[in-house]
């Protein structure tokens, strides 16, 4: 997702829409949270948009499809940088509904980073976290999740005597409900960080205070609100 949005062109978006309090996904760069007003995560980002004024401007990044839902909860009209997640715009709307046609006890749940179809079939959208708290608390014995596959580790775990099944995406051979991202990481690589803190990473100092920020505000924001 941060490569949807790189930060010269994020930049150029900003000036030519002055006015607008910028708002950032979590999930992007040290150099889109400088230029960012506030952070903020898919679990708080509905209240901190709800705590702005509502004639506020607001320009929202990376990810357009958030932005969207959030726009549709909030009655805002966000100006939305045109960034999605990989996995969550590759869910195949067809297929889902398959699934649910072979599964009618099934419950769809979405991410809100998916496409605007497929949060309009499914019965819970929200975080990664309230999809794994909704599941625990819920009722139901199945579950169609369209979000990025490895939380269905965590699901089974908390709810072993439930059945969780991933998304298809739109290319079945592609394993694309997969973040190639996050499947970079390993343990011998997580080892190695732990025993010899290394790939380091190196920001300037004057990148870290600008960006800080941005979190600094989010975390103001959130403590204000009682998140």
């Amino acid at each position: 997702m941060a490569d949807s949005c790189p930060a010269p062109e994020f930049e150029k978006f900003i000036k030519a829409n002055p006015g607008h309090t910028v708002i950032s996904y979590v999930n992007t760069t040290a150099e889109i949270k400088a230029l960012t007003d506030i952070v903020v995560t898919s679990s708080n980002a509905k209240q901190i948009v709800d705590s702005l004024p509502k004639d506020e401007k607001i320009i929202f990044g990376p990810d357009k499809n958030l932005g969207n839902y959030i726009n549709s909860i909030t009655g805002r009209n966000m100006l939305l940088w045109d960034g999605a997640c990989h996995v969550h715009k590759e869910f195949n709307l067809e297929a889902i509904l398959k699934l649910k046609d072979e599964n009618p006890e099934a419950k769809i749940i979405a991410h809100p980073e998916c496409e605007k179809p497929v949060l309009l079939v499914s019965e819970h959208v929200d975080s990664t976290s309230s999809l794994l708290k909704f599941t625990q608390l819920d009722d139901a014995e199945k579950y169609i999740v369209a979000t990025e596959s490895g939380i269905l580790h965590q699901m089974k775990k908390y709810s072993p005597d439930k059945t969780f099944i991933p998304a298809p995406a739109l290319d079945s051979t592609c394993g694309c409900n997969d973040c190639n991202y996050m499947k970079l990481n390993t343990l011998e690589k997580l080892y190695n960080c732990l025993k010899y803190e290394l790939p380091e990473v190196n920001v300037e100092k004057e990148l870290i205070e600008k960006a800080k920020k941005s979190i600094v505000r989010m975390l103001d924001i959130s403590e204000k609100l009682g998140l």
